[in-house]
């Protein structure tokens, strides 16, 4: 036995992180000779180039840099909860731009902190720091944050999305069947703009949850926290969908946070996220899992964060709106014409930057015949291109990928692909559509 090949000194985390997720081996494989100018990538969440503020970012370091007695040590370490000035922009940003309908009496009762890295190393806190059980989310499923729950030791149970987000009479159905297992659900994740289907979860929605989280944690007597991941809401971009109104507003029992990051509207790099809940317990835990990650944030960064926050932040998600809105329209446009006959459904386009067609009946796994002419493995080099010269290929996450294995929509799942018209700009947009749907008539005709 060789190291190359023993797992047994690994946790059981770790051995089956030993093994890509799907997601991650697909994205590995294309990455490794992805071309630009000839592959389009609709797969990938990145955000547009176009939509990143470089010179504000320059102003913005220059400032913080210069002004030493407001940005204490911004190139040293930072405290565990995050910076004080950032915390406060935080607060201001959601109460002088409406954010939610929160109140000053709401957040007064409520703690902010600042993840050490994104948002995503609060949803890695969240895990570590409660006791694994049952998760409750949506089906679709977060895919990259559902997998490490996985790995970590949770259940999740996927309940069925509709139009308004995830179906809470769905939900009481599915707690009614699982009897007494109920006793081991430990808290609800809902990403609020669903990543993949960027399906807008509605405000009765988010009150029924918290509503349901309460009566649960009454019957336990045990808290079942509920965490509204809201990544893409700064992104609704859609005139004619309801405002967001904050789950905060519903929580009379301490039960519900919000995670927010800064990374769809100002930059990914910055890696700022953030969470809003009731002190206690929990915040303490998360705040001393950031101490334990390396004390903070990069603090210049959280510093730079709170500067474009305080003078730049409504221009700026205005703009960044604008240009997915424009995005949204023409894709959604060129997926009728060159899709629709083809498609039972298609969900997105109001808010975030992913559609999320279903097909009739053309598979999108990646065994299938429309995955092997988008990815150029057919053998065939009429559709793959000549050795060396491959012919344009188009990334995208298959639907397979995006539904909970046990779930109710493990078929369906196997003709839905998630398209993100994020990254790529309009021209590239457009042959890729071009290209799938080469891909559907070519999966036709194998069969």
């Amino acid at each position: 036995m060789t190291m190359d090949s023993d797992t047994g000194f690994l946790s059981q985390y770790g051995r089956l992180s030993a093994e890509p997720s799907p997601v991650a081996r697909m994205m590995a494989a294309f990455a490794a000779d992805f071309r630009d100018d000839v592959d389009i990538n609709l797969g990938v969440g990145y955000v547009n180039e176009n939509t990143i503020p470089r010179a504000l970012f320059e102003e913005a370091l220059h400032e913080v840099l210069a002004n030493p007695r407001k940005y204490r040590v911004a190139l040293n370490y930072g405290g565990p909860a995050g910076s004080e000035n950032l915390i406060e922009s935080i607060r201001r940003f959601h109460l002088d731009h409406g954010i939610g309908g929160l109140t000053d009496d709401v957040l007064a009762r409520k703690r902010i902190i600042v993840g050490p890295n994104g948002a995503t190393s609060l949803l890695e806190g969240i895990a570590h720091v409660l006791k694994p059980g049952i998760v409750i989310t949506a089906d679709p499923i977060y895919y990259i944050y559902c997998n490490f729950l996985e790995r970590l030791g949770y259940q999740v149970q996927a309940v069925a999305e509709d139009e308004q987000g995830l179906d809470t009479d769905r939900l009481e159905a599915a707690l009614r069947d699982m009897g007494d297992r109920r006793r081991h659900i430990r808290f609800f994740y809902v990403v609020t703009v669903n990543n993949p289907t960027c399906t807008v979860l509605s405000n009765e929605r988010r009150r029924r949850l918290v509503e349901i989280a309460a009566r649960l944690s009454r019957e336990s007597g045990v808290a079942i926290p509920v965490f509204f991941d809201k990544a893409y809401e700064h992104l609704l971009h859609d005139p004619e969908v309801e405002s967001p109104r904050s789950a905060l507003l519903y929580d009379e029992e301490g039960l519900a946070y919000e995670i927010g990051t800064l990374s769809k509207i100002l930059a990914p790099a910055l890696r700022i996220g953030y969470m809003i809940g009731p002190p206690g317990p929990l915040m303490k835990a998360m705040v001393q899992k950031t101490s334990d990650a390396g004390f903070s944030a990069p603090l210049v960064n959280q510093e730079i964060a709170g500067y474009l926050l305080d003078r730049y932040v409504a221009e700026q998600i205005r703009k960044v709106n604008a240009g997915y809105r424009e995005k949204s329209a023409a894709t959604r446009q060129w997926i009728d014409s060159d899709l629709g006959p083809w498609l039972a459904g298609c969900r997105g386009g109001s808010a975030g930057f992913y559609y999320y067609p279903t097909f009739q009946s053309i598979e999108t796994h990646e065994a299938s015949a429309f995955f092997r002419f988008l990815s150029r493995t057919t053998g065939d080099p009429a559709v793959d291109g000549a050795a060396g010269a491959r012919n344009p290929r188009v990334a995208y996450i298959p639907g397979q990928i995006c539904v909970h294995r046990q779930g109710e929509l493990v078929d369906v799942g196997r003709r839905q692909l998630r398209l993100s018209y994020g990254f790529e700009d309009l021209p590239r947009i457009r042959q890729a559509i071009h290209l799938i749907k080469e891909a559907a008539e070519y999966a036709a005709s194998m069969r």
